[in-house]
């Protein structure tokens, strides 16, 4: 796979999941808090990748 269709792939599970916690904790779901959590999980998932491929020292 290449990295565009990661890219969709993890933007879309972000959605998804950032609409699920935004209905659990606050009962509606409101687009800038949606948006920004998505943001936040995609980042943190580039951030995971990142750290699991890091070269050794």
């Amino acid at each position: 796979m290449g990295r565009f269709p990661v890219f969709i792939l993890r933007a879309l599970l972000g959605i998804v999941f950032a609409v699920i916690a935004t209905r659990m904790f606050y009962g509606v779901v409101d687009l800038k808090y949606v948006v920004g959590l998505a943001i936040i999980l995609v980042g943190l998932a580039y951030f995971a990748e990142y750290l699991r491929h890091r070269k050794s020292r």
